[in-house]
């Protein structure tokens, strides 16, 4: 079928525009070709390392896990202590946060059983101002700490380093709370420290044990506590 004259310019116009679009995809690719293959061969290099990575990740927090576990069946038959905590070291050393963390605690528990209070302090010092380890872990090792040191702090120091967790909705609450509230005795802020108290002894996610006995502390202040009795 003929084409009318306008339609033949623009089939030529189109063809001619083709024509460059190849011949300058084609200088393009002469000269930067190698740069472009090796640019894409990088990319497909780096997103398979990645993916190696994280399946290497995954196998060895897999590990990690069975030899925390064994390592945990060992401190219940009552095996060496000594060769347990060597474990925990490598394991604390080689896992990622959190398994490193667990291991670090289990190992500050081992040194409070052997009575070796400044290895304990050091591990939850240590942890606690880790950045690398879970959240948890570092208020953890707060608690653990603030419990070891707290005749040695002064009340100031008690209520400063546990006033994150000394609330409600914390899940440290009644820990961090009865810690806050025996520090604010010592510095002769009782009225405080009751109210403290009361807030634990009524607050049914503290366990039965803490709001009892922040219940009873409260009234050794003369200062009645809301009654545990949803224990």
């Amino acid at each position: 079928m003929a084409l009318a004259p306008g339609e033949t310019s623009d089939t030529f116009i189109r063809e001619v525009d083709e024509s460059l679009r190849r011949d300058q995809a084609e200088a393009v690719f002469k000269r930067y070709g190698t740069w472009i293959i090796a640019a894409a061969v990088l990319l497909l290099v780096a997103a398979g390392g990645f993916l190696f990575w994280k399946n290497q990740q995954a196998e060895q927090a897999a590990v990690n896990s069975e030899q925390f576990s064994a390592i945990l069946t060992e401190v219940g038959e009552g095996k060496s202590s000594d060769d347990i905590a060597r474990k925990l070291d490598v394991l604390a050393a080689e896992g990622n946060g959190s398994m490193s963390g667990a291991a670090r605690l289990t190992r500050a528990a081992l040194a409070l059983q052997k009575s070796d209070r400044a290895a304990a302090i050091a591990q939850y010092r240590g942890l606690m101002d880790d950045g690398d380890v879970p959240q948890t872990v570092r208020d953890t090792a707060s608690i653990r700490l603030t419990q070891l040191e707290f005749d040695s702090l002064q009340p100031q120091q008690v209520i400063e380093r546990l006033a994150p967790l000394a609330v409600k909705d914390s899940a440290w609450y009644g820990s961090a709370g009865e810690l806050t509230a025996l520090a604010m005795i010592k510095a002769n802020r009782r009225r405080e420290a009751a109210s403290l108290l009361t807030g634990i002894a009524a607050d049914t996610n503290v366990p039965a044990s803490l709001r009892a006995r922040a219940e009873q502390l409260a009234a050794g202040l003369s200062i009645p506590a809301a009654p545990a009795a949803a224990r």
